[in-house]
């Protein structure tokens, strides 16, 4: 059992009439799809949307994503942990914070702490307790209002990644155990921020997921 008053300090940050949001899913899952057209429907709607990703989004964590993506050496899961909270505290600060804090913007990050939950604590064995407790100081306990948990299995996984047909990084070379961690860790992180979450079949048509997905943000822009 994780600690009630450690999940309680992970809050939304929402100071003014600006928005947060974050993309979830294993390899394969289409975040990049939806995200970009996501962006598009927003804009559309005469929105100020922002795209960033994790790591990375900044000089410092873009090294950091470089580095960790293209490794040929196994990286301990505690510094793999430490890392991504690294990359994710200058993102928070150097750039979230600051459009948050203006008004009418809308973030939305590819993968944010919910992955360190997946990948360093179901699939490297961390536990969801660790990586909190990792993430336990402002403003890495800042989270998104509203996280988008695009679910697919295994095998539909894998057979995406292989009709990309591309190079594989560093998480995406792991074996198929690794993957059912990973969607074990996406399913805990589910249970763990339920009010956030929104689950979205990654099976279904992209119209049919793009749907779903602005739905989903209308309904939280509109309050």
């Amino acid at each position: 059992m994780i600690d009630q008053n450690l999940i309680a300090r992970f809050q939304p940050y929402r100071p003014t009439n600006s928005l947060f949001l974050s993309f979830e899913g294993i390899e394969g899952s289409g975040k990049t799809t939806q995200i970009q057209r996501l962006k598009a429907s927003l804009e559309e709607l005469g929105l100020n949307v922002t795209l960033m990703r994790e790591p990375g989004g900044t000089p410092f964590g873009e090294k950091m994503r470089e580095a960790i993506l293209t490794s040929e050496e196994k990286i301990s899961p505690v510094a793999e942990a430490c890392l991504m909270a690294a990359s994710r505290a200058q993102l928070l600060e150097q750039r979230i914070i600051p459009l948050l804090e203006e008004k009418d913007n809308i973030v939305i990050v590819d993968r944010y702490i919910d992955s360190s939950l997946a990948y360093q604590g179901s699939a490297r064995g961390l536990g969801a307790q660790s990586v909190l407790e990792i993430h336990n100081r402002h403003p890495l306990t800042i989270v998104p209002s509203l996280t988008f948990y695009l679910k697919i299995d295994l095998e539909t996984s894998m057979k995406r990644q292989d009709h990309r047909g591309s190079k594989k990084d560093y998480f995406e070379k792991e074996n198929s155990q690794f993957y059912t961690k990973l969607i074990e860790g996406y399913d805990h992180a589910c249970s763990i921020f339920t009010e956030r979450f929104q689950v979205i079949d990654g099976k279904k048509t992209q119209d049919e997921v793009s749907s779903d997905i602005l739905s989903a943000a209308q309904k939280l822009i509109k309050g």
